[in-house]
């Protein structure tokens, strides 16, 4: 691994599984800063580049929280900043001997061309360091007619076809809410260079790592692909139920709504039952699972015209004791509040400020990885460029 200054390990490197490990993140917005709160939430020592006037991510609020925007704090706590401005060569040469001397990991998501027209592509940094990996995140990928344009979560999300099996029937296309190709592309970035890291550790040498937003956005739709390249016909939008499966949807209760999830035929005869109509799963229309699909209008109707009639937390009851998955649709508050949220320990205090987070999906030792430091201001660590250039 890469030689460290005392005074940043001490404040920067934890004691998880990626501990001694320096990655330079050379980002903006979500994808790559995603990925790289993955490194140093586990343990990375993470320098986070930014443009003079910082990354835009910083602005985007309100909300606003100890002095940037909630999405931004939230995307890069545990990182150390340096400012480089890509227009001065001093400062571009600076960046390339830290990397050079420090790093061993590299992520990038600037435009597409501009990291070789700055010299700080994966080409240049292995010749001058050959155990670098290099991780590009673009946005239609690294070949191609779209190579070269930029890209965004929700453009992909309309041009994966995402938009298209999302929201209701006869509707408009609708974005789903969560940042899914975004943060997406960030897992694939951090699975793509620990890959590249296991192999080097057994060939000594580095590699290039290629993820983007078009090519998450795809794996996403992957299994509603399989079934259109199966049967030529595409999958209309099913709000909140799944194509191929019945029932398995959300459907309004006298006081909210109610995700019911009996997608086998042995669940369907138990919600039958809660239903006080044993004989549906008797029925020649709802015998089996195809037959289901193929009449589920009819069904669908009978079931919303019944838990229309009682609440959402009677129903929740009654399918539990039946052995029936289902869920209330909470809204976040309701999340962030409830009991499962705050027994897996969720919800994370960093350390010398008011702000708290969802931490990571994973624990080691049934121990969560936690904040070790705030978010950084802008440039507050530029001595480490500036001792790279000495």
């Amino acid at each position: 691994m890469s030689n460290t200054d005392a005074n940043t390990t001490d404040q920067t490197l934890g004691s998880g599984p990626f501990a001694g490990l320096t990655v330079v993140e050379i980002s903006n917005s979500v994808a790559a800063p995603f990925a790289g709160q993955i490194f140093s939430e586990l343990g990375a020592r993470l320098i986070k580049v930014e443009k003079p006037e910082g990354d835009d991510a910083r602005g985007w609020g309100p909300p606003f929280w100890e002095g940037a925007s909630a999405y931004f704090q939230a995307l890069n706590r545990n990182k150390l900043s340096v400012v480089c401005d890509l227009r001065n060569s001093e400062q571009v040469q600076s960046l390339v001997d830290l990397i050079v001397a420090e790093a061993d990991i590299v992520i990038q998501n600037l435009r597409p061309g501009q990291v070789e027209k700055l010299g700080i592509d994966a080409d240049t940094l292995l010749a001058l360091k050959p155990s670098l990996i290099y991780c590009n995140l673009g946005a239609f990928g690294r070949d191609g007619p779209l190579k070269d344009k930029p890209g965004y979560d929700p453009l992909m999300q309309a041009f994966s076809g995402i938009m298209s099996t999302t929201g209701e029937p006869g509707r408009p296309a609708v974005r789903v809410g969560a940042s899914l190709v975004d943060m997406g592309t960030g897992m694939w970035a951090v699975i793509g260079s620990l890959s590249a890291l296991l192999e080097r550790k057994e060939t000594g040498k580095g590699k290039v790592v290629d993820v983007s937003l078009f090519e998450t956005a795809s794996c996403w739709v992957s299994l509603m692909a399989s079934q259109f390249l199966a049967s030529g016909k595409l999958a209309e939008r099913q709000g909140s139920g799944a194509s191929g499966i019945v029932p398995y949807k959300g459907y309004v209760t006298s006081d909210g709504e109610v995700v019911i999830a009996a997608g086998s035929d042995a669940l369907f005869r138990k919600l039958s039952a809660v239903l006080n109509h044993p004989e549906w799963a008797q029925d020649p229309r709802f015998i089996d699972n195809p037959s289901r699909v193929q009449h589920q209008a009819v069904l669908y109707g009978l079931i919303e015209e019944l838990i229309a009639k009682q609440t959402t937390d009677h129903w929740v009851e009654n399918l539990e004791q039946a052995g029936i998955p289902c869920s209330p649709v909470n809204n976040l508050a309701q999340m962030l509040d409830h009991p499962q949220t705050e027994a897996l320990g969720l919800i994370q205090a960093v350390p010398g400020t008011e702000m708290r987070f969802l931490g990571l999906p994973l624990s080691f030792n049934r121990v969560r990885p936690t904040p070790r430091r705030a978010p950084p201001k802008l440039g507050e660590h530029n001595s480490l460029l500036q001792r790279s250039s000495q």
